[in-house]
């Protein structure tokens, strides 16, 4: 039996992932989720079920450690950025509980979870990125729309500090409006200004091992779930991807990871937005964890999270067909609220509607 704790169990972010260990049939699995929101535990489908402090709260690595050697688990994996970046501030207390992990080293989690940090490996690494401008006050904003700006006098603002969703994202082409926005956000400081790319995006989700590329899929997204709710129209919640393998942007990932690691290890989820040139640029990368959506590459018959089970606890690698992009083109991942996801293709789609 492999015992395995899981953080943030019951939220979106986790759900997924807990999904996919379930489904292993190679061994016993034993599933323990963390998580500090009562409600959102109660829908996770982990055999044992642990009510936790935030990450952000003073007892936190108290009640880990804790737990850690109550359960004596075998393997441990943080599913969030914020709490995986306070997780290994006391990252050595961790692994003399004897759990393993399988994470990054802590300046590259310094790295990703700031976007200006990666955006400017990116760029010093030779990719192209778009141009950023760090918004410390209005002469800066000012700066900012003067500069970057594209033929409408739109930029794209957005925060800089740890957060999913597209925290603090905001196209806009008006300065006065630019500024109530970093103001209610109190952003000044936090915010950078960024030329609009297009709203074309691709992922790649990629499993790392000591520098070595273990297994890696792209995803095109075909929009937000939710997008009305958000002013920029981008939620963090994809509503319909679908598997894409393109060699650039397999090039373009690749180079990504080593810009902000040497020896990559762990899981990297490389997210891109097309430029009007047609280039995918890497906005960011999601470190350590796995994107919601991980679970349409399991049903699809590729299940990273079992592959980093594997790694961690067996030290074993997979057996795939290849190592980028072992699904094939045109799958779909159609997502919903209070529905169960849907693994399917456009033709299946096209034989089972009925047009008026």
């Amino acid at each position: 039996m492999v015992k395995i704790i899981v953080t943030g169990a019951g939220s979106a972010q986790s759900n997924g992932v807990i999904n996919c260990l379930l489904m292993d049939k190679s061994e016993p699995v034993e599933i323990i989720g963390l998580g500090s929101d009562k409600y959102d535990l109660m829908l996770s489908h982990a055999h044992k079920k642990i009510l936790m402090p935030h990450s952000t709260k003073d007892n936190y690595k108290e009640k880990l450690l804790s737990v850690l050697e109550k359960e004596k688990p075998d393997m441990i994996h943080f599913q969030h950025d914020k709490e995986l970046f306070q997780a290994m501030k006391f990252r050595s207390e961790i692994e003399q509980t004897g759990v393993k992990m399988l994470v990054p080293d802590n300046d590259t989690i310094d790295t990703c979870v700031h976007k200006y940090k990666s955006w400017k490996k990116f760029k010093d690494y030779g990719i192209k990125v778009p141009e950023n401008i760090v918004i410390n006050n209005k002469q800066d904003l000012k700066t900012a729309f003067e500069k970057l700006g594209n033929k409408d006098g739109m930029i794209w603002l957005r925060a800089m500090s740890i957060g999913g969703g597209g925290k603090g994202a905001l196209p806009t082409n008006d300065f006065d409006t630019a500024v109530d926005w970093i103001n209610n956000a109190q952003g000044w400081g936090d915010f950078v200004a960024a030329e609009l790319l297009t709203p074309k995006t691709v992922t790649w989700l990629s499993v790392w091992y000591q520098g070595e590329l273990i297994a890696a899929q792209g995803r095109k997204r075909e929009g937000w779930a939710h997008s009305a709710l958000s002013p920029s129209g981008v939620t963090g919640v994809t509503k319909v991807g679908e598997t894409f393998a393109d060699a650039e942007v397999d090039k373009i990932a690749q180079a990504a990871c080593r810009a902000v690691s040497a020896k990559p290890h762990g899981i990297y989820g490389v997210d891109m937005a097309y430029d009007f040139a047609g280039i995918p640029n890497p906005t960011e990368i999601n470190i350590g964890r796995f994107f919601t959506t991980v679970e349409f590459f399991a049903q699809a018959g590729l299940n990273l999270p079992v592959i980093l089970k594997d790694l961690c606890v067996h030290n074993q690698k997979p057996l795939l067909p290849r190592v980028c992009n072992p699904l094939p083109d045109g799958l779909l991942w159609l997502r919903g609220m209070d529905v169960a996801p849907l693994l399917t293709t456009i033709q299946k789609i096209d034989e089972s509607l009925i047009v008026a």
